[in-house]
């Protein structure tokens, strides 16, 4: 049965692995087919590149006193910075965030969005700047954890979340494991830095937080699942598309990307 739940994990990694390289794909055979030069003027026309964000998700974003702060505000002045225009920054609901650029109300969405498949109709999604998705945590000193070794396993998680959901599916499966659920996916990082669980299963962003506030502890982690944060731009403004992208590769390559992460996650 083991085997059975690791050819199963296989077959959604592969998947997962699949979308993303579609999705890479389709970004570059855009840029290649896209033969005229991306006009700034013609993507952003007002002189700035207005961008919309929510800012009620520290450390991406955060109103500090009418002050906005956080990676994705940074992250968005570089990439301004990179094109040769002032950022301007609204302030939007998150429900509220695509309405705004459907309607032309800002140019780009730089707000931890998910690639949402759905929506690739009305929005082109730049590549990713950060996953979201979900890691298995051990201690740095313990035996990797391969899937098929789980069994038996005592896997801290927070209650009622998609980890809890991944963790069911395990025992489906035939990877049966012992479920410690927590109120709170710190809580359950908590267990397993003192020796109350064997692994973790938390997202990427309370793990990277947590290790933040923790530097002390040695842990190590591998990705289960992806949840891929992106800039989001209309579809019909090709223009500011190629822009933005072309900008954010240059942060990527020159590790200032990486940095700005480092600095706020």
């Amino acid at each position: 049965m083991a085997a059975t739940a690791g050819g199963h994990l296989m077959q959604r990694r592969a998947f997962s692995l699949l979308v993303i390289t579609a999705l890479a794909v389709a970004l570059f055979l855009a840029t290649v087919l896209h033969s005229i030069r991306p006009d700034r003027k013609r993507a952003f026309p007002t002189g700035a590149i207005r961008i919309g964000v929510d800012a009620s998700y520290p450390p991406f974003a955060l109103d500090d006193g009418g002050s906005l702060r956080g990676l994705d505000i940074d992250m968005a002045a570089a990439i301004a910075r990179e094109i040769g225009l002032p950022a301007q920054y609204r302030n939007i609901g998150f429900y509220s965030l695509y309405d705004a650029l459907i309607s032309g109300e800002v140019d780009a969405l730089v707000s931890s969005l998910p690639i949402d498949a759905a929506r690739t109709d009305d929005v082109r999604y730049s590549s990713a700047y950060f996953n979201n998705g979900l890691v298995l945590v051990s201690a740095a000193d313990s035996s990797p954890l391969a899937i098929e070794n789980l069994i038996g396993k005592r896997i801290a998680i927070e209650y009622a979340s998609s980890a809890d959901s991944i963790l069911h599916g395990w025992s489906a499966d035939g990877v049966a494991v012992q479920r410690l659920p927590y109120e709170l996916s710190e809580y359950a990082l908590d267990a397993l830095r003192l020796g109350h669980a064997d692994a973790a299963l938390i997202d990427n962003l309370t793990y990277r937080l947590y290790q933040r506030g923790h530097s002390q502890w040695s842990s190590a982690s591998q990705f289960i699942t992806y949840d891929l944060y992106a800039i989001a731009v209309r579809r019909d403004n090709h223009d500011a598309w190629q822009l933005i992208e072309a900008a954010l590769e240059q942060l990527r390559n020159e590790g200032e990307l990486a940095r700005l992460i480092a600095q706020w996650v």
